[in-house]
């Protein structure tokens, strides 16, 4: 099968082999040698020398982690989406009772860095931002470096979702001031889905201290005192430490500014590919992501259709859209273990697909 949404993403054959290793005592010194190296190698891609805390759960896990850790309830929050995953954020911060403010973006573009100052001047209330590095909804990445520089001229707390960007797309934790950045283990780090990631400034521990929100299982605290001892609070997802570590070693090898540019080489290709065959692209070129294309379907036919066809007889899938564009538009995942001729392959059957159907117009 080629598998080609923005995740769970595909696993390299050594990455497979680890996975039939056996348990380990997670409160022994193999399951502490094993954490410690990890969370070393994840610190190096996240270009942080903050505390970073490997959680057992999926990324939205650690998005909820961040809000339960670092707010309390009625806290004035600036939740900047655009798209999907950025109102998922929001969500999640009602939920704990956060009076959150929207500022949500025209489909398709980035969130402009001077309308986000322009809110947080308009706004002393504010404590906090939550912004979205990398949509995969739709295939824009915002410019972070940016909009960092802005909030972080006002004194807020940033939290970043960064679940499909980091190992992927280049983002300076550190130099950039982002407090809090969260990744997810099914994405460009080519293992499994069952862990989350998130790296913690000196500021996002001063939140901690005076966060009133509710929390036990995400606790960093807990988390902190544990890794200390090179333990997680309770049991973690075993096997996928075990792919983990491999999808880490292999991207060593690769070395981090190689991968970076692999994924900005193959993402580019993959545009290139859709816009031959007559399609159009979903996201402002200018901010499209290295780690999904968005592109809208032929005129009249359904990507729902199209996604279906492409399983059923050609063995690929891909992701379609999400919201109101879930008939309209369709995304290609190319991040972690992937080149051209995994991408080449699938514009290959989809441009067949489309032959297949009668004569219209691209969107």
């Amino acid at each position: 099968m080629n598998l080609r949404i923005p995740g769970p993403t595909p696993l390299p054959p050594s990455v497979l082999q680890v996975l039939q290793k056996q348990m380990i005592n997670h409160r022994g010194p193999e399951f502490a040698k094993l954490i410690t190296g990890v969370t070393e190698d994840l610190k190096y891609f996240f270009e942080t020398e903050n505390d970073l805390f490997i959680l057992t759960g999926s990324g939205t896990g650690a998005m909820e982690a961040a809000i339960a850790n670092f707010l309390s309830p009625g806290e004035r929050v600036l939740s900047v989406s655009i798209g999907n995953f950025g109102d998922r954020f929001a969500q999640i911060a009602s939920a704990f009772g956060a009076d959150v403010v929207k500022m949500s973006v025209t489909p398709g573009t980035a969130a402009d860095p001077d309308e986000i100052g322009r809110k947080l001047a308009a706004d002393p209330a504010i404590t906090t931002v939550l912004v979205t590095h990398n949509e995969t909804s739709t295939g824009v990445t915002n410019d972070l470096e940016s909009i960092a520089k802005v909030v972080k001229s006002y004194e807020k707390l940033l939290i970043v979702d960064g679940i499909s960007s980091v190992g992927s797309i280049e983002i300076k934790t550190d130099a950039w001031n982002c407090d809090v950045v969260l990744s997810g283990s099914q994405k460009g780090w080519m293992a499994p889905p069952g862990l989350a990631f998130a790296s913690l400034s000196p500021l996002a521990w001063e939140r901690f201290a005076a966060a009133k929100n509710p929390r036990f299982y995400w606790d960093f605290g807990k988390a902190k005192h544990y890794l200390e001892t090179g333990e997680t609070p309770w049991t973690p997802g075993m096997s996928v430490f075990y792919a983990l570590e491999e999808g880490l070693r292999m991207m060593k090898a690769e070395g981090r500014e190689n991968v970076y540019a692999r994924h900005a080489r193959v993402a580019q290709h993959c545009r290139d590919g859709v816009q031959a065959l007559g399609l159009k692209m979903y996201a402002d070129q200018n901010y499209a992501s290295n780690t999904v294309t968005a592109f809208y379907t032929p005129e009249g036919l359904s990507s729902k259709i199209m996604a279906k066809e492409l399983e059923d007889e050609y063995d690929t899938v891909v992701a379609i859209g999400q919201g109101a564009t879930t008939e309209t538009t369709m995304r290609i995942g190319h991040l972690g273990w992937v080149t051209e001729a995994e991408i080449d392959a699938a514009l290959d059957v989809i441009g067949r697909v489309i032959q297949k159907q009668p004569a219209g117009q691209a969107r």
